[in-house]
Protein backbone atom coordinates (compact mmCIF):
# COMPACT_ATOMS: atom_id res chain seq x y z
CA UNK A 1 0.00 0.00 0.00
CA UNK A 2 1.26 3.48 -0.82
CA UNK A 3 1.59 6.27 1.72
CA UNK A 4 -1.80 7.58 0.65
CA UNK A 5 -4.90 5.38 0.74
CA UNK A 6 -6.10 5.07 -2.82
CA UNK A 7 -9.83 4.62 -2.15
CA UNK A 8 -12.13 5.43 0.77
CA UNK A 9 -15.44 3.62 0.48
CA UNK A 10 -18.44 4.98 2.38
CA UNK A 11 -21.27 2.42 2.50
CA UNK A 12 -24.84 2.51 3.72
CA UNK A 13 -25.88 -1.07 4.58
CA UNK A 14 -29.54 0.00 4.57
CA UNK A 15 -29.57 0.93 0.88
CA UNK A 16 -31.73 -1.58 -0.96
CA UNK A 17 -29.00 -2.70 -3.34
CA UNK A 18 -26.61 -3.30 -0.46
CA UNK A 19 -28.79 -5.88 1.25
CA UNK A 20 -27.57 -8.46 -1.25
CA UNK A 21 -24.27 -6.90 -2.35
CA UNK A 22 -22.63 -5.72 0.86
CA UNK A 23 -21.22 -9.12 1.95
CA UNK A 24 -19.40 -9.33 -1.40
CA UNK A 25 -18.18 -5.75 -1.06
CA UNK A 26 -16.88 -6.38 2.47
CA UNK A 27 -15.01 -9.46 1.28
CA UNK A 28 -13.57 -7.53 -1.66
CA UNK A 29 -12.37 -4.73 0.61
CA UNK A 30 -10.79 -7.25 3.00
CA UNK A 31 -8.71 -8.55 0.07
CA UNK A 32 -7.65 -5.04 -1.02
CA UNK A 33 -5.88 -3.20 1.83
CA UNK A 34 -5.63 0.01 -0.18
CA UNK A 35 -9.42 0.43 0.28
CA UNK A 36 -10.55 2.07 3.53
CA UNK A 37 -14.15 0.94 4.12
CA UNK A 38 -16.43 2.92 6.47
CA UNK A 39 -20.09 1.99 7.04
CA UNK A 40 -22.90 4.24 8.27
CA UNK A 41 -26.55 3.42 8.89
CA UNK A 42 -27.90 6.93 9.51
CA UNK A 43 -27.37 10.31 7.88
CA UNK A 44 -26.25 11.93 11.15
CA UNK A 45 -23.23 9.59 11.15
CA UNK A 46 -21.85 10.91 7.88
CA UNK A 47 -20.15 13.94 9.47
CA UNK A 48 -18.07 11.68 11.73
CA UNK A 49 -17.43 9.40 8.75
CA UNK A 50 -16.02 12.30 6.74
CA UNK A 51 -13.77 13.38 9.62
CA UNK A 52 -12.36 9.87 9.87
CA UNK A 53 -11.98 9.41 6.11
CA UNK A 54 -10.15 12.74 5.82
CA UNK A 55 -7.43 11.39 8.11
CA UNK A 56 -6.48 8.65 5.62
CA UNK A 57 -6.22 11.17 2.74
CA UNK A 58 -7.88 9.05 0.03
CA UNK A 59 -7.21 9.62 -3.64
CA UNK A 60 -10.89 8.87 -4.42
CA UNK A 61 -13.99 8.98 -2.20
CA UNK A 62 -16.44 6.27 -3.28
CA UNK A 63 -20.06 6.35 -2.09
CA UNK A 64 -21.95 3.07 -1.95
CA UNK A 65 -25.63 3.78 -1.41
CA UNK A 66 -28.76 5.19 -3.01
CA UNK A 67 -29.27 8.78 -4.10
CA UNK A 68 -30.22 9.78 -0.55
CA UNK A 69 -26.88 8.52 0.77
CA UNK A 70 -25.03 10.33 -2.00
CA UNK A 71 -26.91 13.56 -1.26
CA UNK A 72 -26.13 13.39 2.46
CA UNK A 73 -22.45 12.75 1.72
CA UNK A 74 -22.26 15.59 -0.81
CA UNK A 75 -23.94 17.95 1.68
CA UNK A 76 -21.34 17.12 4.33
CA UNK A 77 -18.48 17.27 1.84
CA UNK A 78 -19.70 20.66 0.59
CA UNK A 79 -20.46 22.29 3.95
CA UNK A 80 -17.74 20.69 6.03
CA UNK A 81 -14.05 21.54 5.95
CA UNK A 82 -12.80 18.04 6.63
CA UNK A 83 -10.48 17.82 3.63
CA UNK A 84 -9.40 21.45 3.45
CA UNK A 85 -8.49 22.51 -0.07
CA UNK A 86 -7.78 18.92 -1.16
CA UNK A 87 -11.25 17.40 -1.52
CA UNK A 88 -10.90 14.04 -3.28
CA UNK A 89 -12.99 13.42 -6.39
CA UNK A 90 -16.17 11.46 -5.76
CA UNK A 91 -17.24 8.22 -7.41
CA UNK A 92 -20.65 6.57 -6.96
CA UNK A 93 -21.35 2.84 -7.04
CA UNK A 94 -24.63 1.59 -8.54
CA UNK A 95 -26.73 0.84 -5.47
CA UNK A 96 -30.15 1.66 -4.03
CA UNK A 97 -33.42 1.99 -5.92
CA UNK A 98 -32.87 5.00 -8.17
CA UNK A 99 -29.19 5.71 -8.84
CA UNK A 100 -29.76 8.76 -11.05
CA UNK A 101 -26.40 10.14 -9.98
CA UNK A 102 -24.57 6.84 -10.50
CA UNK A 103 -26.08 6.48 -13.97
CA UNK A 104 -25.10 10.02 -14.91
CA UNK A 105 -21.50 9.20 -13.96
CA UNK A 106 -21.46 5.95 -15.93
CA UNK A 107 -21.67 3.49 -12.99
CA UNK A 108 -23.79 0.53 -14.08
CA UNK A 109 -24.03 -3.17 -13.34
CA UNK A 110 -21.95 -4.97 -10.74
CA UNK A 111 -20.54 -2.71 -7.99
CA UNK A 112 -17.52 -5.01 -7.63
CA UNK A 113 -16.65 -4.41 -11.28
CA UNK A 114 -16.93 -0.66 -10.62
CA UNK A 115 -14.60 -0.97 -7.62
CA UNK A 116 -12.07 -2.92 -9.68
CA UNK A 117 -12.16 -0.20 -12.33
CA UNK A 118 -11.73 2.51 -9.69
CA UNK A 119 -8.69 0.75 -8.22
CA UNK A 120 -7.18 0.63 -11.69
CA UNK A 121 -7.87 4.31 -12.25
CA UNK A 122 -6.56 5.31 -8.80
CA UNK A 123 -3.16 3.86 -9.66
CA UNK A 124 -2.77 6.44 -12.38
CA UNK A 125 -3.60 10.06 -13.14
CA UNK A 126 -7.29 10.65 -12.48
CA UNK A 127 -7.43 13.93 -14.38
CA UNK A 128 -8.60 12.36 -17.66
CA UNK A 129 -11.63 10.73 -15.97
CA UNK A 130 -12.47 13.52 -13.52
CA UNK A 131 -15.36 15.82 -14.39
CA UNK A 132 -16.79 18.85 -12.60
CA UNK A 133 -20.48 18.66 -11.77
CA UNK A 134 -22.48 21.70 -10.78
CA UNK A 135 -24.72 21.11 -7.79
CA UNK A 136 -28.03 22.39 -6.40
CA UNK A 137 -28.08 24.20 -3.06
CA UNK A 138 -31.52 23.91 -1.42
CA UNK A 139 -32.50 26.18 1.44
CA UNK A 140 -35.76 26.09 3.35
CA UNK A 141 -37.11 27.74 6.47
CA UNK A 142 -34.34 30.33 6.53
CA UNK A 143 -31.62 27.69 6.95
CA UNK A 144 -28.10 28.94 6.24
CA UNK A 145 -26.66 25.46 5.73
CA UNK A 146 -27.84 24.29 2.31
CA UNK A 147 -28.70 20.74 1.39
CA UNK A 148 -26.68 19.72 -1.67
CA UNK A 149 -27.89 17.54 -4.55
CA UNK A 150 -28.06 17.09 -8.29
CA UNK A 151 -31.73 16.45 -9.08
CA UNK A 152 -34.94 17.79 -7.57
CA UNK A 153 -38.32 16.37 -8.50
CA UNK A 154 -41.58 18.04 -7.60
CA UNK A 155 -45.31 18.25 -8.32
CA UNK A 156 -46.75 15.05 -9.85
CA UNK A 157 -43.28 13.54 -10.25
CA UNK A 158 -42.60 13.72 -6.50
CA UNK A 159 -46.08 12.42 -5.68
CA UNK A 160 -45.58 9.48 -8.06
CA UNK A 161 -42.12 8.75 -6.62
CA UNK A 162 -43.58 8.70 -3.10
CA UNK A 163 -46.50 6.56 -4.32
CA UNK A 164 -44.02 4.09 -5.79
CA UNK A 165 -41.93 4.09 -2.60
CA UNK A 166 -44.90 3.66 -0.25
CA UNK A 167 -47.32 1.52 -2.28
CA UNK A 168 -45.32 -0.51 -4.83
CA UNK A 169 -41.82 -1.10 -3.45
CA UNK A 170 -43.27 -2.99 -0.42
CA UNK A 171 -44.64 -5.57 -2.91
CA UNK A 172 -41.07 -6.72 -3.51
CA UNK A 173 -41.22 -6.36 -7.28
CA UNK A 174 -38.13 -5.73 -9.44
CA UNK A 175 -37.30 -2.03 -9.74
CA UNK A 176 -38.09 -1.83 -13.44
CA UNK A 177 -41.52 -3.39 -12.99
CA UNK A 178 -42.27 -1.21 -9.94
CA UNK A 179 -41.43 1.94 -11.88
CA UNK A 180 -43.51 0.79 -14.86
CA UNK A 181 -46.54 0.14 -12.63
CA UNK A 182 -46.19 3.58 -11.05
CA UNK A 183 -46.10 5.14 -14.52
CA UNK A 184 -49.19 3.20 -15.61
CA UNK A 185 -51.04 4.24 -12.46
CA UNK A 186 -50.18 7.88 -13.17
CA UNK A 187 -51.44 7.60 -16.77
CA UNK A 188 -54.69 5.96 -15.58
CA UNK A 189 -55.34 8.81 -13.15
CA UNK A 190 -54.63 11.46 -15.77
CA UNK A 191 -56.57 9.74 -18.56
CA UNK A 192 -59.72 9.00 -16.56
CA UNK A 193 -59.49 11.71 -13.89
CA UNK A 194 -59.83 9.13 -11.11
CA UNK A 195 -59.06 10.08 -7.53
CA UNK A 196 -58.27 6.96 -5.52
CA UNK A 197 -55.95 5.99 -2.69
CA UNK A 198 -54.74 3.23 -5.01
CA UNK A 199 -53.43 5.79 -7.53
CA UNK A 200 -50.96 8.69 -7.29
CA UNK A 201 -52.70 11.85 -6.00
CA UNK A 202 -53.47 14.87 -8.12
CA UNK A 203 -50.61 17.36 -7.75
CA UNK A 204 -51.36 20.50 -5.72
CA UNK A 205 -51.06 24.02 -7.06
CA UNK A 206 -47.50 25.32 -7.33
CA UNK A 207 -45.96 28.70 -7.91
CA UNK A 208 -42.47 28.68 -9.44
CA UNK A 209 -40.46 31.90 -9.79
CA UNK A 210 -36.98 32.51 -11.21
CA UNK A 211 -34.47 35.31 -10.97
CA UNK A 212 -35.33 36.21 -14.56
CA UNK A 213 -38.75 37.27 -13.21
CA UNK A 214 -40.60 34.54 -15.07
CA UNK A 215 -43.37 32.84 -13.10
CA UNK A 216 -45.25 29.62 -13.57
CA UNK A 217 -48.37 28.83 -11.63
CA UNK A 218 -50.65 25.80 -11.85
CA UNK A 219 -50.63 22.04 -11.56
CA UNK A 220 -47.73 20.15 -13.10
CA UNK A 221 -47.34 16.46 -13.78
CA UNK A 222 -43.59 16.93 -13.55
CA UNK A 223 -41.36 19.59 -12.09
CA UNK A 224 -37.66 18.90 -12.40
CA UNK A 225 -34.60 20.95 -11.53
CA UNK A 226 -31.26 19.40 -12.32
CA UNK A 227 -27.57 19.85 -12.95
CA UNK A 228 -27.34 16.36 -14.47
CA UNK A 229 -26.68 15.89 -18.16
CA UNK A 230 -29.70 13.60 -18.47
CA UNK A 231 -33.20 13.77 -17.05
CA UNK A 232 -35.81 11.49 -18.62
CA UNK A 233 -35.47 8.32 -20.69
CA UNK A 234 -31.71 8.96 -20.80
CA UNK A 235 -32.43 11.90 -23.09
CA UNK A 236 -29.95 14.74 -22.81
CA UNK A 237 -31.33 18.12 -21.85
CA UNK A 238 -30.76 21.16 -23.98
CA UNK A 239 -29.39 24.45 -22.76
CA UNK A 240 -26.19 26.39 -23.24
CA UNK A 241 -25.52 28.09 -19.90
CA UNK A 242 -22.90 26.15 -17.94
CA UNK A 243 -23.37 26.31 -14.19
CA UNK A 244 -27.06 27.18 -14.36
CA UNK A 245 -30.03 25.25 -13.02
CA UNK A 246 -32.17 23.56 -15.65
CA UNK A 247 -35.88 23.80 -14.89
CA UNK A 248 -38.42 21.56 -16.65
CA UNK A 249 -42.14 21.85 -15.87
CA UNK A 250 -44.77 19.77 -17.67
CA UNK A 251 -48.38 20.84 -17.36
CA UNK A 252 -50.89 18.43 -15.79
CA UNK A 253 -52.32 17.28 -19.12
CA UNK A 254 -51.87 13.88 -20.71
CA UNK A 255 -51.02 15.44 -24.08
CA UNK A 256 -48.29 17.55 -22.50
CA UNK A 257 -46.78 14.46 -20.85
CA UNK A 258 -46.80 12.49 -24.10
CA UNK A 259 -45.22 15.37 -26.04
CA UNK A 260 -42.56 15.76 -23.34
CA UNK A 261 -41.72 12.04 -23.39
CA UNK A 262 -41.38 12.11 -27.18
CA UNK A 263 -39.18 15.23 -27.01
CA UNK A 264 -36.97 13.57 -24.37
CA UNK A 265 -36.72 10.37 -26.42
CA UNK A 266 -35.59 12.19 -29.60
CA UNK A 267 -33.29 14.56 -27.72
CA UNK A 268 -35.32 17.74 -28.18
CA UNK A 269 -36.29 18.41 -24.58
CA UNK A 270 -35.05 21.90 -23.80
CA UNK A 271 -33.87 22.40 -27.38
CA UNK A 272 -37.17 23.27 -29.06
CA UNK A 273 -40.58 24.58 -28.00
CA UNK A 274 -43.04 21.90 -26.93
CA UNK A 275 -46.63 22.83 -26.11
CA UNK A 276 -47.35 22.37 -22.42
CA UNK A 277 -43.67 21.98 -21.56
CA UNK A 278 -41.67 24.81 -19.95
CA UNK A 279 -37.88 24.86 -19.94
CA UNK A 280 -35.59 27.51 -18.51
CA UNK A 281 -32.00 27.95 -17.40
CA UNK A 282 -31.57 30.23 -14.42
CA UNK A 283 -29.43 30.84 -11.35
CA UNK A 284 -32.22 30.99 -8.78
CA UNK A 285 -35.58 29.26 -8.38
CA UNK A 286 -38.22 29.75 -5.70
CA UNK A 287 -40.97 27.17 -5.25
CA UNK A 288 -44.07 27.78 -3.15
CA UNK A 289 -47.17 25.62 -2.79
CA UNK A 290 -49.81 24.03 -0.63
CA UNK A 291 -47.76 21.39 1.20
CA UNK A 292 -46.34 20.30 -2.13
CA UNK A 293 -43.67 17.61 -1.87
CA UNK A 294 -40.23 18.07 -3.39
CA UNK A 295 -37.57 15.34 -3.47
CA UNK A 296 -33.89 16.23 -3.72
CA UNK A 297 -31.88 13.07 -4.40
CA UNK A 298 -34.05 10.96 -2.12
CA UNK A 299 -34.77 13.46 0.69
CA UNK A 300 -38.29 14.89 0.89
CA UNK A 301 -39.05 18.57 1.53
CA UNK A 302 -42.32 20.47 1.60
CA UNK A 303 -42.99 23.75 -0.20
CA UNK A 304 -45.51 25.73 1.83
CA UNK A 305 -47.31 29.01 1.30
CA UNK A 306 -45.21 31.69 2.99
CA UNK A 307 -42.32 29.25 3.48
CA UNK A 308 -40.89 28.63 0.01
CA UNK A 309 -38.02 26.42 -1.11
CA UNK A 310 -35.09 28.30 -2.62
CA UNK A 311 -32.68 26.72 -5.11
CA UNK A 312 -29.39 28.18 -6.31
CA UNK A 313 -26.31 26.71 -8.02
CA UNK A 314 -23.57 25.50 -5.69
CA UNK A 315 -19.91 25.50 -6.58
CA UNK A 316 -18.87 22.38 -8.53
CA UNK A 317 -17.34 19.27 -7.03
CA UNK A 318 -15.09 16.83 -8.87
CA UNK A 319 -16.45 13.38 -9.78
CA UNK A 320 -14.92 10.31 -11.36
CA UNK A 321 -16.80 9.30 -14.48
CA UNK A 322 -16.50 5.57 -15.12
CA UNK A 323 -17.84 5.61 -18.68
CA UNK A 324 -18.22 8.12 -21.47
Amino acid sequence: MTERTRIALLSNPRSTGNIAQLPRIREFCADHPDIFHYEVEHAHQIGEAMRTIAQVRPKVLVINGGDGTVQAALTELYNGDHFGAERPPVAVLPSGKTNLIALDLGARGDPIASLERLIELAHGDLQSVTVARELIALRSGGSERPVIGMFLGGAGLADTMLYCRDKIYPLGLPNGLAHALAGIALMVRMLFGIDSRFLPPRPPLLKVSTRKHSRLQGRFSLLGVTTLEKLLLSGELGGDSPGSLKLVAIEEKLGSVIRALIAAFVGKLGRSDVRGVHFEETDEITIEGESSKLILDGETFSAERGSPINLTPARPLAFVKLAA
